[in-house]
């Protein structure tokens, strides 16, 4: 499902150049549930990023579902984040004008999918995030926890294969991160969702089919 091959990552800050990944080969099964671990500054979520197509390796391959995305133009790369990435962050990013409803419409707008349609099915991942009374309300009217499961929702409106979560449960309480990760796991068992997890917070292995550990951008 995922593959990445020989990668390395460099940025230039001012007079200096800092190498964030070093030669990253990794491979990850279709439905697999993996979490990669690592001191803030290791390399993880550039990792990620270079996985959801968010970013580019300077040198090496991204393979994802069989296409090599370091080839690919921004267009095509829009497409494949569109229809095959799902992304959940430790900030939410939800629209404060829209309504949690309208919030997880968006991708499928995007999209062009039909007005009624999208509805349905936002009503629908709303209901499967335990937030069907409260699709009405605006981002300022929900506690953080329920924020992420919108945001949850939204990840999934395109029948995402892959869903990549960068520290999901880092604003939240003990017992609310424990739901958000408790509902992510239950995606990846019942519907076969590919899923990345990039955190520091060593309790969340549990939910994990398999630990990478990363420092100094290379594998460990």
């Amino acid at each position: 499902m995922i593959e990445l091959i020989d990668v390395y990552k460099s940025y230039k800050t001012g007079y200096y150049e800092v190498l964030a990944l070093r030669g990253i080969n990794l491979k990850i099964d279709r439905g697999e549930f993996v979490a990669i671990m690592g001191p803030s500054g290791s390399g993880k979520s550039t990792l990620l990023y270079l996985i959801g197509c968010l970013d580019k390796p300077t040198k090496g391959r991204v393979i994802i579902d069989g296409e090599d995305v370091t080839q690919m133009n921004e267009k095509q790369l829009t497409e494949i984040r569109r229809d095959k990435i799902g992304f959940i962050f430790q900030q939410y990013y939800l629209i404060p004008t829209l309504t949690a409803l309208e919030n997880v419409e968006l991708p499928m707008v995007f999209k062009g999918i039909p007005k009624m349609e999208r509805k349905k099915k936002a009503e629908y991942l709303l209901t499967l995030v335990g937030l069907k009374d409260k699709e009405n309300r605006k981002p300022n009217e929900l506690s953080g926890g329920e924020q992420q499961r919108v945001a949850i929702a939204r990840a999934l409106a395109n029948n995402p294969s892959i869903l990549l979560c960068d520290e999901p449960t880092g604003n939240l309480d003990s017992k609310s991160g424990r739901q958000i990760m408790d509902l992510i796991k239950d995606l990846n068992e019942e519907m076969g969702v590919t899923v990345v997890l990039v955190t520091h917070d060593s309790s969340l292995k549990v939910y994990a089919d398999r630990i990478i550990n990363i420092k100094d951008g290379q594998l460990c």
